[in-house]
């Protein structure tokens, strides 16, 4: 009976920590055997896949979903229609009283004017499982296949595809020939499949917004002329075959054949990108055990010290970014001119130009979009806001450690750079304001929709934009105001290395943050994410109350936040006044060496607050709300009173 009762115990204590223990989010796989031939003269090519896919997910699946996004690239498709008509759409008008309208002014109407050799698209005639045909049903950018069998939850299926593509002129991300003359920029090029997750199939046909993938395996092959260089996602498998700088060896045999094939792989990413272009120069250098490359079409000496200062720049601040955000996990990256501007992939980023803010930007992405991998539709902002903080972070290291001491920096650059760094030293922090102006902006033109909205259904351009990343930046930014900027820091480390692979969401960031600060923060997701309300703190009148100097504060906007209030006296002497939110159910950590108070919480549901300090108004300076700018609050103009003499 004892032993009987024992192993009951046991059980019942196994199933009870069963219960709250939280499973790993399972996460579907997948394995690319691409190979494709190039024609270079009419732009088109045809194409073969051989897929492994793992359904890891305790469903059943009757059919699968493919991206076709160079389907978007003909007039009067989703894409076209909903590109014109933001451009009906008056934002406000400019200082000559012309209409700023609400275009992505790269695609405007330009999609409704492409000829039968201009437009892009993606025609696959074939999905074959076990030789047997699946039922094609094509939906314009997405590609429905009905299973003849339905794949079982925790199998595994092959699929053989067979697809031709024809390259659409450069419009937006993807193309040929685009205003840099370079003649291929190859992304979203390939049948991709859509990512099947937590919250079911994420078929988002492509309007040219946002990104979602299923990890995998590629080994892909590139059979294209041989005067054109190849620039990829992945490590080339033939280097020694192919030249062009990628060699180990110090001779490549020449080939009689009029093509090559190039051979690239990468594994555990979630996309793949080339670019092509018979001019393009390689420069590349291995840094922390990765190797760096930079892919540039030459057009001018100048061009030349430029993209040389990108791998210069980029050997420099390679290793705080492993240090701030996390190690990179792949064996090399490579920046590569191309594109409409600068877009992520895995591996690699296309560049419109050498400017390092482009530059730091989109690979910056690595960590945010093709690490952790979240859904960009429905949180465009944890990749785009998360990524355009660091982004900041990182140039500002940059300018402060290197800029001056580049070789590749013309003389007017590096006086800029130091007119930068003494307005930084004696500013708030410079390099994240434009994401606050940005988001003042959003908030002024009352155009703001939550951040919860779903990236393809924002009503303007500019509302997504301003939403994504500079409040998505601000979200981050005005956590270190919330617990601390050192604690702000351990929690994206910690963040990374907890849910990298692993597709996170909001929650799953609200959570670390929680367990890493200690500070209880649904609060903020709430109003921050779910909601436009803003945040505006006022000082008030000071009385003198019970003997005491009695400041009174006000929440005038519909967030609140604990507040910071700098009280700084006439003698030179400062002093910090920290009053907590009472969601927070904890405190930040003081962050500067002057003396701090902490104060009885701020209760949410009330207005107002009197702050008791035990000085003499007569000894008081000046009373400011947050002197960091941190907080951003949408009134500055009434969080600082100055005592007169």
């Amino acid at each position: 009976m004892a032993k009987g009762f024992v192993l009951s115990l046991l059980l019942s204590l196994f199933i009870s920590q069963q219960s709250y223990a939280q499973p790993d989010r399972w996460q579907q796989r997948i394995k690319y055997a691409i190979n494709v031939k190039m024609d270079v003269v009419n732009n088109q090519f045809a194409g073969t896949e051989q897929i492994d896919y793992w359904n890891n997910s305790p469903d059943t699946l009757n059919r699968v979903f493919f991206h076709l996004y160079w389907n978007a690239f003909h007039p009067n498709s989703s894409m076209d229609v909903k590109s014109r008509e933001a451009g009906k759409v008056v934002l406000w008008t400019d200082k000559n009283d012309k209409p700023v309208l609400d275009w992505d002014g790269r695609v405007t109407d330009r999609i409704s004017k492409l000829t039968d050799n201009e437009i892009g698209y993606q025609n696959v005639s074939s999905i074959r499982i076990d030789g047997v045909e699946q039922q094609l049903i094509l939906h314009e950018t997405i590609l429905e296949v009905r299973l003849s069998k339905p794949i079982l939850p925790r199998s595994k299926v092959a699929l053989d595809l067979t697809f031709r593509a024809q390259v659409p002129v450069q419009i937006r991300r993807s193309g040929r020939d685009n205003a840099e003359g370079i003649r291929f920029s190859m992304s979203q090029w390939y049948p991709k499949m859509v990512e099947y997750d937590y919250q079911g199939w994420n078929a988002n046909p492509y309007v040219a917004r946002e990104f979602y993938g299923v990890w995998g395996d590629y080994d892909v092959k590139i059979n294209i002329d041989k005067n054109y260089m190849v620039a990829a996602t992945g490590v080339l498998q033939n280097a020694n075959a192919i030249g062009f700088g990628y060699e180990t060896e110090l001779k490549v045999p020449a080939t009689k054949d009029a093509t090559l094939t190039w051979n690239f792989k990468g594994e555990n990413i979630h996309d793949f990108v080339w670019a092509a272009d018979p001019t393009f120069k390689h420069l590349s250098k291995k840094v922390n055990g990765v190797m760096l490359n930079v892919f540039y079409k030459p057009s001018t000496k100048s061009a030349d010290s430029a993209w040389a200062n990108v791998l210069w720049a980029a050997e420099k601040v390679f290793p705080y970014m492993e240090q701030r955000f996390g190690k990179y996990p792949y064996p090399q990256y490579s920046f590569i001119q191309g594109g409409d501007g600068g877009m992520e992939y895995a591996m690699a980023t296309l560049l419109k130009s050498s400017s390092l803010g482009t530059v730091f930007h989109e690979w910056m992405h690595s960590w945010y979009q093709h690490i952790l991998g979240t859904n960009e539709s429905l949180f465009a902002w944890m990749d785009e806001g998360f990524t355009t903080f660091s982004e900041g972070e990182v140039s500002n290291y940059y300018r402060t450690k290197w800029a001056t001491q580049s070789p590749f920096t013309s003389a007017a650059e590096k006086a800029g750079t130091v007119d930068y760094l003494s307005k930084e030293a004696n500013s708030l922090p410079l390099h994240q304001s434009d994401s606050y102006a940005g988001y003042f902006m959003l908030v002024n033109s009352r155009m703001e929709e939550p951040l919860s909205t779903h990236a393809d259904h924002f009503s303007t351009n500019f509302a997504y934009s301003e939403a994504a990343y500079s409040k998505g930046a601000v979200f981050i930014n005005q956590l270190g105001y919330i617990v601390g900027d050192s604690v702000r820091d351990k929690i994206l480390l910690e963040y990374y290395n907890q849910w990298k692979f692993k597709h996170p969401n909001v929650n799953d960031f609200i959570r670390v943050a929680e367990k890493v600060s200690g500070i209880t923060l649904q609060w903020y997701k709430e109003y921050w994410v779910n909601s436009t309300k803003t945040i505006d703190y006022a000082i008030g009148n000071i009385d003198i109350i019970n003997g005491k100097t009695t400041i009174a504060l006000s929440r005038k906007g519909k967030m609140p936040m604990p507040i910071d209030v700098m009280v700084t006296f006439k003698d030179g002497s400062q002093e910090m006044h920290y009053i907590p939110l009472n969601l927070m159910y904890g405190n930040k950590p003081s962050e500067r060496a002057i003396p701090r108070i902490v104060h009885e919480e701020w209760r949410w549901t009330h207005p107002d607050y009197d702050l008791e300090i035990n000085r003499s108004i007569k000894d008081i300076k000046s009373i400011e709300i947050d002197p960091t700018h941190r907080l951003a609050d949408v009134n500055l103009g009434n969080n600082k009173l100055v005592i007169p003499n």
